[in-house]
Formats: C-alpha cells, structure tokens, sequence
C-alpha cells in the first residue's frame, strides 16, 4: 500500500527486528514503545528466551527507518551488538504500538 501526500509517493513497510546484546532489564521494550508513538508507528516490542528482543514495526519507511536507527543504539543502559531488519508482509494495522511478554 503506499500513500500519496502531495506529489510525493510514501511507502508503507512492515519489518521484524532481531536486538542483540544486552537489551532486556533495560528498559528497552517501554522506550521503544515510547519512540514508535511519537513516531506514529504501530507493531510490538517483546523479549525473547535468548535475551534478545523482537520489534516488529508498521509505517511509513522513512519513520519505521528511524526507529530502526534509534534501536541501534537503545536507551541508557542498553548495549546492542547487532540488530538484523527483515522486512516482512505489512498488515496495515493501525492499533498502538504495545509491549509484549
């Protein structure tokens, strides 16, 4: 689906990312959460068995890249080794970016 806001065509984009390292007991699912709203995004944070934590995020490209961008780094506290990006199928949800366990 993409969007059509003056003569500019925005694409709208689904992707699944894998955070490496030190990322759960930091706070890192609340602040992407925090981040995804001001950005307008929606999809889910949720820590995995390994230690790592899974972010699927919905929206516009150009925001869902700069979420992506911020999990490179994470909040105070956090350190990431690695984030993998796959982009997957876009399910054009509109509910609020949420926590999950």
């Amino acid at each position: 689906m993409s969007l059509s806001r003056r003569n500019d065509t925005v694409q709208w984009v689904r992707v699944r990312a894998r955070v490496v390292g030190l990322v759960q007991g930091v706070g890192f699912r609340a602040a992407a959460q925090a981040n995804a709203a001001s950005l307008g995004l929606h999809g889910f944070a949720r820590n995995e068995a390994d230690g790592t934590v899974t972010v699927e995020i919905e929206g516009v490209q150009t925001k869902v890249d700069a979420l992506i961008d911020w999990c490179r780094q994470g909040p105070p506290g956090a350190r990431v080794d690695d984030v993998v990006v796959l982009t997957i199928t876009a399910t054009h949800s509109r509910l609020p970016f949420e926590i999950k366990s």
